[in-house]
């Protein structure tokens, strides 16, 4: 059986060599290479959801590869695709780097410049690795794509548009319908979930910055169990310490939480910071909350062309949802697709706000009527969002559910138009 060798190299002449080499190998099948992190993940992660027996044996990492940093990008792969083995290449053969590859999940190393005899002999044995994992495995071969593991961001164009509700009813939506969901406050400085869902907490985000292997029990000393089943874990009491959040913290944080629940939902904030990009780069679908006003739709402009600089995100894959939405605005979606340059979600928020008032004034936003037409909406988009588990012959709730196939899929059709 050919061996399938997937490279992520960014370098233009990296790729060449690479590929060359690889070509040359005893019973390999080099698939197509990716440019970047996002495409190799991207790509394992639609294989994946296909059937696990379409993702490759082996995945060649350059150290140049971006944005996100090869030993990070490695951990990603390592937890989301415990099966696939990684292999680094880079020029920095030290035997620091070597025990740091492995630590991050890496099952080999090989040192630039390429040599056939070394590349031979260390994907034969990574791909030999791999198949026994799988074989050993058997049936029980669905954990190599985790749980679920979708993520979905939520960011504000401003402060005060709405990402936070946003955020608490697509968890609440998922959770609802069956999926094992855990909602994340990464607004460090500002963040209030605990204040709209009522809870008092001892743990936070930030006892997880500082672990580089986060263990199922000690992400379950951390995040809090609400009433209504979703897993919270919260921003910390003290904005300052919002700071020991780095961006790789957050990825690990992520990581680990795919790795354990189906649904994750991040909620962002209006300012971004490392740890936000960190989450929204990762995410399988980014929303950006905005208002139909001038000010709001303004600050939806800038957010995705700074995401678009950084590399944080490209504008086409990110989602605008447009919150208090009236028919006699004069800006609707439509007119907000063209100025910001993004997909707009096909569900709007409508502007209810008398529907809220007394549920976010009890801190008890989770208790909101099912029949708010605000709830019916934002569970739809969960709906539209794929996190909604779809009953047998109905969906989960009255104003939501299309489907199963998670957020992957839901920006795949965006692609492909309607």
């Amino acid at each position: 059986m050919p061996t399938r060798i997937l490279p992520a190299v960014g370098d233009a002449d990296a790729v060449r060599s690479i590929t060359t080499l690889l070509s040359q190998l005893p019973d390999a099948e080099p698939v197509a290479p990716v440019v970047d992190s996002t495409q190799l993940v991207d790509t394992l992660a639609r294989l994946a959801a296909e059937s696990v027996d379409e993702l490759p044996e082996v995945v060649v990492v350059h150290e140049r590869i971006g944005p996100v940093p090869a030993l990070e990008l490695i951990r990603e792969v390592a937890l989301r695709f415990p099966a696939v083995g990684v292999i680094l290449v880079t020029s920095d053969a030290s035997p620091g780097l070597f025990q740091a590859a492995m630590d991050y999940g890496a099952r080999g190393l090989v040192a630039l410049p390429l040599h056939y005899d070394e590349l031979a002999s260390r994907v034969q044995a990574v791909a030999a690795w791999s198949v026994g994992v799988r074989r050993h495995l058997g049936a029980g071969a669905d954990v190599f794509t985790g749980v679920g593991g979708t993520v979905v961001t939520v960011s504000g164009a401003k402060g005060g548009v709405g990402a936070t509700l946003t955020a608490i009813q697509l968890a609440l939506a998922a959770q609802a319908s069956g999926r094992s969901t855990v909602l994340v406050d990464m607004d460090l400085q500002t963040g209030d979930i605990a204040s709209f869902l009522d809870v008092q907490f001892r743990r936070s985000v930030v006892d997880l910055a500082a672990i580089t292997d986060i263990s199922p029990r000690v992400l379950a000393d951390a995040v809090f169990r609400h009433d209504t089943g979703v897993a919270l874990l919260l921003a910390p009491g003290e904005g300052e310490r919002g700071e020991e959040v780095t961006d790789r913290a957050a990825r690990q944080i992520v990581s680990a939480l795919r790795s354990r629940y189906e649904v994750v939902v991040v909620d962002c904030g209006a300012q971004l910071g490392g740890a936000g990009a960190a989450a929204v780069e990762m995410a399988d679908a980014a929303l950006l909350v905005t208002t139909p006003d001038v000010v709001a739709v303004r600050g939806a402009k800038r957010a995705v062309r700074m995401w678009d600089r950084l590399q944080i995100r490209k504008a086409e894959e990110t989602t605008v949802v447009v919150n208090r939405h009236t028919r006699g605005t004069e800006i609707q979606p439509h007119l907000i697709q063209k100025i910001t340059g993004t997909p707009v979600a096909g569900t709007a928020i409508p502007a209810h706000f008398k529907e809220l008032q007394g549920v976010v004034d009890a801190g008890r936003v989770h208790e909101l009527d099912n029949k708010s037409t605000v709830k019916q909406a934002l569970w739809a988009l969960a709906g539209e969002l794929g996190l909604v588990k779809a009953r047998e012959g109905a969906g989960a709730h009255k104003g939501g559910g299309r489907g199963d196939r998670g957020a992957v899929s839901f920006r795949r059709r965006r692609e492909l138009g309607p």
